[in-house]
């Protein structure tokens, strides 16, 4: 098939150049589709990874749209609910940090407002190593409202999940995991933020979570090369 039998969708006062590069363009956005869905059936078509080692015993912060609450202990078993899949995003939040990470805070500030949504289809929660109180202060400053909160600050699940390096500094891993008969086996990592990067590109490992870049990346100026979000503006 040929580009110019796509589609025959114009815009106003577009040229033939235009025309035909975009044309040529939409031939490798319809592959690039094509790719996505491959990986993600590749991806769908694991076999199941390590079972959990231990139930983590992790803090939750509560409700983000109600008054401030001690925050309870909850299981790593009982995250899942009635789903037989947790989606688990490590927030670079640690104890030692001065302010959360710009761009992690950039992401879910995204996702407060997809949650409910993923919550139909799979258990979501966000996890940093921060004390409870201090990971509900900086959901306050954001206005986050539905993102469930977790400290692991008294548990090992960062260091076993790679939410953390070994030096301990906070790395922003998304983690996958389903429960079979009972048990809890790990599913899929964003590891590609262990592969050495092409030149001049950043990991890229949670940006398919991330819909700053991809609206970016749709300009003509794209993401840049050193511009990054930030807390405040």
């Amino acid at each position: 098939m040929t580009a110019e039998s796509l589609h025959e969708v114009t815009f106003p006062n577009e040229s033939r150049e235009y025309r035909e590069a975009r044309n040529e363009l939409l031939l490798a956005e319809r592959e690039l589709r094509r790719q996505l869905e491959r990986v993600a059936a590749q991806r769908r078509s694991l076999p199941l990874g390590g079972e959990a080692t231990e139930d983590y015993a992790f803090e939750e912060v509560g409700l983000l749209n109600g008054p401030a609450a001690t925050a309870k202990p909850v299981k790593f078993s009982e995250l899942f609910g009635d789903k037989t899949t947790l989606i688990a995003y490590s927030f670079m939040y640690g104890p030692e940090m001065a302010e959360a990470c710009p761009s992690c805070t950039s992401i879910l500030d995204g996702l407060d407002g997809e949650s409910r949504h993923v919550n139909q289809r799979a258990s979501f929660v966000v996890i940093a190593k921060s004390p409870p109180a201090r990971i509900r202060e900086h959901a306050r400053t954001r206005g986050w409202t539905d993102l469930r909160l977790l400290s692991s600050a008294k548990n090992t699940y960062n260091a076993h999940y790679r939410g953390e390096n070994q030096k301990a500094e906070q790395t922003p891993a998304l983690n996958v995991f389903t429960k079979r008969d009972g048990k809890i086996f790990h599913s899929w990592c964003s590891e590609l933020m262990f592969v050495a990067s092409d030149q001049g590109q950043d990991p890229r490992h949670v940006d398919l979570i991330w819909p700053l870049w991809h609206l970016l990346d749709a300009t003509p100026d794209g993401r840049g090369t050193d511009w990054r979000p930030t807390l405040k503006y």
